[in-house]
């Protein structure tokens, strides 16, 4: 029986450590968090995280397009779909005149399909550049085919705010070997969450030539973006394209078929 007794020192003491350790955790619940324990992001991982906050592993969605110049303006809405980084599809459902208007890339490829004249063009990658649709947006930035994650390099260059928003200002600048549009881009990401807040564009010669700004920011399927994108040009004054989503799902399974030259082709 002493030899019982003997024991009961040594479980007070652990007893009394346990309760000091959670009042100690109520007190301070912010050391839960992996922040107390893991590094900040490097800068080419803020990237990859703001570019797949905005891409998912599959996306389809609804989307509405406008153009404004000083002699004109003209609305688009369009259905957009993608799989990773490596299949986007889109099609344009309104207005009638250029209704069936459609745009599929598949890897490296890419191709436009004309339903008036019942014609498909590939387009080169001398035009990636090119204004999809008369818009400020190009092929290249409507259907990514240069990846911001892996063509460039990544260097946080300052943090600063964006209307109110603690973000990190990230510079990119391609890798010898990649074949990419710009000679150097400028991207701003929100730093609590990655979200993209704003982007610039830089010819090699370091000319900006256009500046995108998100806005609107808010819950979409499983996901905060925003949902709001005002492409101006600074090169053309008085031209700019807004781009709003309507819906959009992500992570969701999409039918392969899709991505496809016959779907191209196709009225649906």
């Amino acid at each position: 029986m002493k030899e019982n007794f003997n024991i009961y020192p040594n479980m007070l003491k652990k007893i009394l450590f346990t309760l000091f350790i959670a009042s100690m955790l109520a007190i301070f619940p912010s050391c839960l968090s992996s922040d107390c324990y893991s590094d900040p992001l490097s800068a080419q991982e803020l990237v990859k995280c703001s570019d797949d906050l905005m891409r998912g592993d599959t996306s389809r969605g609804t989307y509405k397009m406008t153009v404004l110049t000083p002699q004109w303006e003209r609305t688009l809405e369009l259905k957009a779909y993608s799989i990773g980084r490596d299949k986007t599809f889109i099609r344009i459902i309104s207005p009638p005149k250029e209704a069936g208007i459609t745009t599929l890339r598949i890897d490296n490829n890419m191709w436009n399909y004309l339903p008036k004249v019942e014609r498909t063009i590939k387009v080169p990658p001398s035009m990636m550049l090119q204004p999809w649709m008369g818009s400020d947006f190009t092929n290249d930035d409507l259907v990514k085919e240069s990846s911001i994650v892996y063509d460039y390099t990544h260097r946080i260059v300052a943090e600063e705010d964006i209307d109110g928003m603690p973000a990190y200002k990230i510079e990119l600048t391609p890798k010898p070997e990649a074949a990419v549009t710009w000679g150097k881009l400028i991207l701003w990401v929100r730093r609590e969450d990655c979200v993209p807040l704003r982007e610039e564009f830089y010819t090699e010669h370091g000319k900006l030539v256009k500046v995108l700004q998100y806005s609107k920011i808010k819950q979409m399927s499983d996901r905060v973006i925003p949902t709001i994108w005002k492409m101006t040009s600074v090169t053309r004054e008085g031209h700019y394209t807004i781009i709003e989503i309507l819906d959009v799902v992500y992570n969701k399974p999409i039918d392969e078929n899709i991505f496809t030259m016959a779907n191209l082709k196709s009225p649906r």
